[in-house]
């Protein structure tokens, strides 16, 4: 679908955008899930009718029935991932797990961001399934879908207990991240790195500060992803970068720069993902870009398309992460020389499953022998 020109104010609440400081989005249409929607007419409110008086982060606690997910995609090397919450309050505009909002009745906009629901009884859940009979360990994802470091987990921690889960089982895990909180738990990440079990992998698309600031308003800044990313290769914990999206005209310039920072900080491994731009996430992201970029966006769009067969989207398996096209050949030039030059991605080695284990549960009665 060719791109069309959009509104850039919600036509559910007027004036929001002057209130939208901190956050990603700039508007918060319905689920399209929902039988009904509503629009407001301007005339008809007062000063304070239809405006957020706050947009704070609301969280929501859930028991959740099961906590792995599978998948089968050959664009990703796993099959199986856990996600802690639902929504993430990095409020990254460009994020492909947006429109999953839209399942539980709520907006891909704004809503992601700020109406949250944390999945209190995660690390349960996984002790549960990783015990069923039969269970073939295999690499797990941490964060695939929404952030499990966002600033959320600073008070509900569940990801650390996942962790604790994982390290008890002795499972191999890869975790993605933006977050500096991430360095809080060393303690655990050394124990797996020791038994060659846990991978971070910090996703930075720019170093540029006031792009990041806008595109993705409350992760961590990309200098303190990058000190984290050395924090944890320094207590030997492998890691590597991961330069996401690549938004061309805005952010692609910014690849060479991205690995080469990274590599100094200590990370062995490097990839990439072109911008997304799934159902909501299409118009949203123009919002933003037709805010903070309106002279370039026509341009940005436009390369985009050239990036997607003459699309905003592409789905296919293969071709989704890096596009096609003259454009995504040189990226894909442009990445591979700038990894040979600074050393990245020479050798890999598999985080191990030969030492995942079924531990007692407490309170059980202990072996004879």
């Amino acid at each position: 679908m060719k791109s069309t020109a959009i509104p850039l104010r919600s036509p559910l609440v007027p004036g929001l955008l002057a209130d939208l400081h901190g956050r990603g989005a700039r508007s918060n249409r319905e689920s399209r899930y929902l039988g009904n929607t509503h629009t407001t007419e301007p005339e008809f409110l007062d000063d304070t009718d239809g405006l957020p008086a706050a947009l704070r982060t609301q969280v929501t606690l859930e028991q959740a029935r099961s906590i792995i997910s599978r998948n089968q995609s050959p664009d990703i090397p796993f099959d199986r991932s856990v996600n802690p919450y639902r929504g993430c309050e990095h409020g990254c505009v460009y994020c492909y797990a947006r429109p999953t909002h839209a399942y539980l009745g709520l907006s891909p906009g704004i809503d992601f961001e700020t109406r949250l629901y944390a999945k209190e009884n995660a690390a349960e859940l996984l002790d549960r399934e990783l015990r069923r009979p039969g269970y073939a360990p295999a690499l797990l994802a941490l964060g695939a879908n929404t952030d499990p470091y966002q600033p959320i987990e600073r008070e509900h921690r569940i990801t650390r207990s996942v962790l604790e889960t994982l390290a008890a089982f002795r499972h191999p895990v890869s975790i993605t991240t933006k977050s500096a909180l991430v360095t809080r738990d060393i303690d655990i990440l050394q124990d797996l790195a020791r038994e060659g079990l846990v991978r971070v992998w910090f996703s930075v698309a720019t170093l540029d500060r006031p792009i990041a600031r806008t595109l993705e308003p409350r992760a961590s800044t990309p200098g303190r992803r990058l000190a984290a990313l050395r924090a944890l290769r320094e207590a030997g914990i492998p890691c590597g970068v991961i330069v996401a999206p690549i938004i061309p005209a805005l952010t692609d310039s910014s690849l060479e720069n991205v690995l080469e920072a990274a590599a100094h900080a200590g990370a062995d491994q490097a990839s990439y993902v072109v911008l997304r731009l799934p159902l909501e996430v299409r118009d949203l992201f123009v919002e933003w870009l037709q805010e903070h970029f309106p002279l370039r966006a026509a341009h940005v769009m436009s390369l985009i398309q050239q990036l997607r067969n003459g699309r905003d989207n592409q789905v296919e398996f293969g071709e989704r992460m890096s596009g096609t096209g003259v454009f995504a050949s040189l990226l894909r030039r442009r990445f591979d020389v700038a990894c040979r030059r600074h050393g990245l991605n020479q050798e890999r080695q598999a985080l191990s499953c030969g030492r995942f284990r079924v531990p007692e549960t407490h309170g059980a009665q202990q072996s004879l022998f």
